[in-house]
């Protein structure tokens, strides 16, 4: 082992061996110097130290310098007992410090002892049992707030880690400093006993003449060994007040990062009006009292100027700062101006009237935000897809109770909201009427009345269908967002869509991308998915079957069209319910017309049929639609697989809603009736 880690070990054994084995004079004289320079290197560490872990072995610094003193002092009692005497250093704080008095040694001594026990050690002792149990009780707080920052990514995990261990290492050193206090405590009531036993065993044995031999009179016995015994008392208790005083700054000191000194003058001293208020009154006591006159009058007017000074530095300070902030916006305004930022569009964005702010802002009891949160968890869960952020705005250019749906910065929908008032609509069979405002449903344009919250229960009572204002944007919202959510659909979102299929399927992925098909490919395939309302949520089978047919085609219109056939139970569980269906079916002439119009090129197919024939479509599908939408069924076209996706392009702008499905994307055990057909002729 080496000598400095031995060192400590050595010097508590050689303590020990102190309390057993008398020492010489000079070597008592030599370790009681050595305690208080012991005392001077506690104090100015704590005093200089910035924050508590800084010392953190203070308790076990406290225990060993405690115990050290505890042997000066048997050594001191042992010196002046014995021989009457107790060497240089004791004799000095006798003479010196006492100034040669008995009376003034111990008057000196017990204001001591006093400011040491009573003042500095029970402070210190509270404030670390209270600063020991308000530690302990944040912590919890505190680790909640680590793991909060972890989880927001502001933190990583070593800087996690090393607060973690801050905090355990503050609670272990605040609950030690809790316990080691005390040692103080006992330190200080040691002392007077001490002092006390010295004095009535140094009496008695002078007077006896068991140590020097020679009996003493009383009143010299008493003035010599008391006198000796203030003065070891003084020079023990000096180190032991030194060391009380670390031990109060250590538990009050607050964190701080500029050095003690400077802040501590910064926080006394940097306010002008406080040190003239303080020198004025300083100075008005020397004047008009009977207080020292050249004392007061100057220490007042050093304050006054201070405080005059302090003011004129901070006006000064203050111009500076104005004239840099004029430089700095002078600066900003010569430099070009920053569009960037405004080059951004929001993929989602509601604008409504300042009538309307109460039902967006929580502080009022609105509760459309919550809404929008359900609606991302709703589409998530059918769509498969997270749907982006809907960006809030007022806008005074809007009628105060309007609300405008704007998709990438184009306004897609807007509507009117009678504040305060709830929409009632006639679902068709009810046949009493209500009072209300007539109005018209945003979305389906289906007439509706406004009416009160007194109608509102017997228009439910009656059957009519009642929905509140926020319901109505948020449904409005909804729908919105699903007719348009495949230009929602990026590629940075299809990117961390592929990552959360990787974490599980990382062989199918890897096979795919960027092998076969990239990640603008998958995209375009989602998005053609999408646009027709079909969920992706199953996106494991959707890019199985793309790696399974990417060989023989990159197309993404006959990926897609490969795709659907691969989701067809769940695309028929959705469109096709219960035992028989209803749809519409097309003449196999108007296939075979179409397929031989499709045109083949470098950038894909697309169908060149003629308008003639195209206008013939149109109005005999329309017939056909309106025959199932009169028996209040959903229209479903059904088509051969290699036809469904000309047909849909043909008839999505006239009827963009309808269903077009092929047979390969029904299920065998759905069953389904042709109630019409769709022809050219």
């Amino acid at each position: 082992m080496r000598l400095r880690e031995a060192s400590l070990g050595l010097f508590i054994i050689a303590v020990i061996i102190l309390i057993i084995v008398p020492v010489p004079i000079p070597a008592l004289d030599f370790l009681l110097m050595v305690n208080v320079a012991l005392g001077l290197i506690i104090l100015l560490n704590a005093l200089y130290s910035k924050e508590p872990l800084d010392m953190s072995l203070f308790p076990s610094v406290l225990l060993i310098t405690t115990l050290f003193r505890l042997a000066m002092n048997v050594c001191v009692t042992r010196a002046i007992l014995l021989r009457g005497y107790a060497g240089e250093v004791v004799s000095t704080f006798a003479g010196f410090v006492a100034g040669g008095s008995l009376v003034v040694g111990v008057i000196i001594f017990i204001i001591i002892v006093i400011v040491n026990f009573l003042v500095i050690t029970k402070g210190s002792e509270r404030v670390a049992e209270v600063t020991a149990r308000f530690t302990l009780d944040a912590m919890p707080g505190k680790q909640m707030a680590i793991d909060a920052d972890l989880n927001a990514g502001i933190i990583d995990e070593n800087e996690a880690k090393a607060r973690r261990k801050k905090i355990a290492d503050e609670s272990n050193f605040f609950g030690a400093m809790d316990g080691a206090s005390k040692f103080v405590k006992g330190d200080a009531i040691a002392g007077i006993l001490i002092t006390f036993i010295n004095i009535a065993g140094g009496i008695v044995l002078g007077v006896t003449g068991m140590a020097t031999g020679a009996p003493l009179p009383i009143g010299e016995a008493a003035n010599v060994y008391t006198l000796m015994t203030i003065g070891g008392g003084l020079v023990l208790q000096i180190p032991s007040l030194l060391t009380s005083a670390a031990t109060g700054l250590l538990v009050t000191k607050a964190t701080s990062e500029s050095e003690v000194t400077l802040t501590m003058t910064k926080q006394l001293f940097s306010q002008p009006m406080i040190m003239t208020i303080s020198g004025v009154v300083i100075a008005a006591l020397g004047v008009f009292t009977t207080l020292p006159f050249l004392v007061c009058v100057p220490a007042g007017g050093v304050l006054i100027y201070l405080g005059t000074t302090l003011n004129r530095r901070a006006k000064l300070a203050a111009v500076r700062t104005e004239i840099s902030a004029g430089d700095v916006e002078a600066q900003e305004i010569r430099k070009p101006e920053n569009v960037v930022s405004l080059l951004n569009v929001d993929p989602i964005s509601l604008q409504v009237g300042y009538g309307l702010i109460p039902l967006v802002d929580s502080a009022q009891g609105g509760d459309l935000l919550d809404r929008v949160v359900m609606i991302r968890r709703q589409i998530a869960l059918e769509l498969g897809v997270v749907m982006p952020s809907v960006r809030f705005r007022d806008d005074i250019k809007l009628a105060p109770n309007q609300y405008r749906i704007l998709i990438k910065g184009v306004e897609i929908a807007d509507g009117d909201i009678l504040f305060d008032h709830y929409m009632a609509m006639n679902p068709g069979y009810v046949e009493e009427e209500i009072d209300g405002i007539e109005t018209v449903e945003p979305y389906m344009g289906l007439p509706a009345l406004w009416i009160s919250e007194a109608q509102r229960e017997r228009a439910e009572a009656l059957g009519y269908t009642v929905v509140d204002p926020p319901a109505i944007i948020a449904t409005h919202l909804t729908e919105v967002i699903r007719s348009n959510l495949h230009e929602l659909l990026t590629r940075q979102d299809v990117q961390t869509l592929i990552d959360n299929v990787k974490e599980t399927n990382h062989v199918l992925v890897d096979e795919l991308i960027p092998k076969l098909l990239t990640v603008g490919d998958v995209q375009k395939v989602l998005a053609n998915l999408l646009r027709e309302g079909v969920s992706i949520r199953d996106l494991v089978t959707i890019l199985e079957t793309l790696a399974d047919y990417a060989h023989a085609t990159r197309d993404t219109d006959m990926l897609t069209e490969y795709a659907r056939q691969a989701l067809r139970r769940a695309i028929s569980k959705k469109y096709l319910s219960g035992k028989s269906n209803s749809v519409i079916t097309l003449d196999p002439e108007l296939e075979r017309k179409i397929m031989s119009s499709v045109q083949q090129t470098e950038q894909g197919s697309y169908l060149a049929l003629d308008p003639q024939i195209s206008q013939n479509i149109f109005e005999k599908l329309g017939t056909e639609v309106n025959k199932l939408t009169s028996m209040g069924r959903q229209p479903i076209i059904l088509t051969s697989p290699i036809v469904r996706l000309y047909f849909k392009r043909l008839v999505e702008h006239t009827a963009p809603g309808l269903v077009v499905l092929s047979y390969s994307e029904l299920e065998p055990s759905a069953e389904v009736q042709s109630v019409g057909m769709v022809s050219a002729s």
